[in-house]
């Protein structure tokens, strides 16, 4: 016969078959094994290790290796993941970003306390900080010239399409004024060396602008993310007003195909190879001589293979200068372009990446952005 605890262990077990249980309630990774059984949801390894963090709103256990009451198991089975969002998620705008599996901690971490701790999407005022359209504050933002962090006034304002920073509290006219239709944001901790590293990318004469901010306190952070998709999605909405919200929503911030350090030669393929830091931001390949550089050495525009872009393997045979010895030819309508990657494996992600971008046919305002490449200096 079977003891109350194996019974328990069992039904948990097919408990977590049930539709919306086979994914994490909170980023959607797949097969998770733990569980609240005062939130009655299933979520995976790391996801659990924030829940373990408010236990006045959630207290988990393994699945599998944990013992389980009779009446936890009979709450999880009157809950599940479906019924939990059904509850917490009544009302999230569009623009709220919503972290997957793949995101950092800090987003997951945000997602998981605004649901369940603050319950921002049950109480709609509660969402004013980056739903208000307005938004002013202090930043941590990295000098441009010299690295140091110090503290800058920011403000966020929809009506005027633009975020801008002051490098003087009482400074009366912005250090810079970034238009909200070029705004880029995107966690990057690990580039940043802090837990809430922001950067931030816009357009200033056409050129990418970096700038590297965080704050102490998370959930300001993850406000001021929100306050820019949020003053896009609006932008947008104006722009394309035909548009869906699944349609822009995309469109609101992105994360970087992939980054990283390769080295690459000039246009006359004579000069030493130079090791550069390598950004992929959708079809704009930036190289930066340092990660946290302001301004990329240069930008190569990847368009699709009907349009003559190819990505090869390799470097031609007269290449010299090179050190890394995984070569990558980029071929474009008027040049082409020679990278080298440390690793096989390396080469082999980059590819990768490349490819994906040369087989995806070109958007009409894609056209614009490859004449603005072929007439620049």
């Amino acid at each position: 016969m079977d003891t109350e605890q194996e019974k328990n262990k069992r039904q948990m077990q097919e408990l977590m078959g049930r539709p919306g249980n086979s994914s994490c309630v909170d980023c959607g990774a797949a097969d998770p094994d733990w569980a609240s059984f005062t939130l009655g949801v299933f979520m995976c390894q790391r996801c659990s290790g924030i829940h373990r963090n408010i236990p006045q709103i959630s207290r988990i256990k393994s699945v599998m290796l944990d013992a389980w009451l009779t009446a936890e198991v009979e709450f999880i089975a009157s809950t599940g993941n479906n019924a939990a969002k059904d509850k917490y998620e009544q009302k999230i705008p569009p623009f709220y970003y919503r972290p997957t599996h793949t995101d950092c901690q800090l987003l997951r971490e945000q997602w998981i306390r605004a649901r369940y701790e603050r319950k921002e999407f049950v109480h709609v005022e509660k969402q004013e900080p980056y739903s208000a359209g307005y938004r002013e504050g202090f930043l941590w933002k990295r000098g441009r010239d010299n690295g140091q962090f110090l503290s800058r006034k920011f403000i966020l304002s929809e009506r005027e399409g633009a975020l801008k920073y002051f490098n003087k509290n009482d400074a009366r006219e912005p250090k810079a004024i970034m238009k909200i239709h070029t705004i880029n944001a995107t966690f990057q901790p690990a580039k940043i060396g802090h837990p809430h590293g922001l950067q931030i990318t816009y357009l200033k004469d056409n050129s990418t602008r970096n700038i590297f901010v965080y704050h102490e306190d998370g959930k300001e952070m993850v406000d001021w993310f929100n306050g820019i998709r949020a003053a896009r999605f609006h932008y947008l909405q104006v722009a394309f007003p035909g548009a869906s919200d699944p349609d822009l929503v995309p469109k609101l911030t992105r994360n970087y195909i992939k980054e990283g350090y390769m080295e690459k030669t000039g246009p006359k393929q004579t000069e030493g190879f130079k090791k550069r830091w390598f950004t992929l931001d959708d079809r704009r390949l930036m190289y930066f001589k340092d990660p946290m550089d302001a301004y990329a050495r240069g930008e190569v525009f990847i368009g699709s293979k009907e349009n003559s872009y190819t990505v090869l393997p390799g470097l031609p045979p007269s290449t010299q200068g090179n050190h890394w010895k995984f070569g990558i030819t980029i071929v474009t309508p008027d040049r082409k372009f020679l990278f080298a990657c440390e690793t096989e494996e390396e080469q082999r992600d980059w590819m990768g990446v490349f490819q994906r971008v040369v087989n995806r046919p070109m958007l009409p305002q894609e056209y614009a952005v490859e004449a603005h490449f072929k007439h620049k200096p």
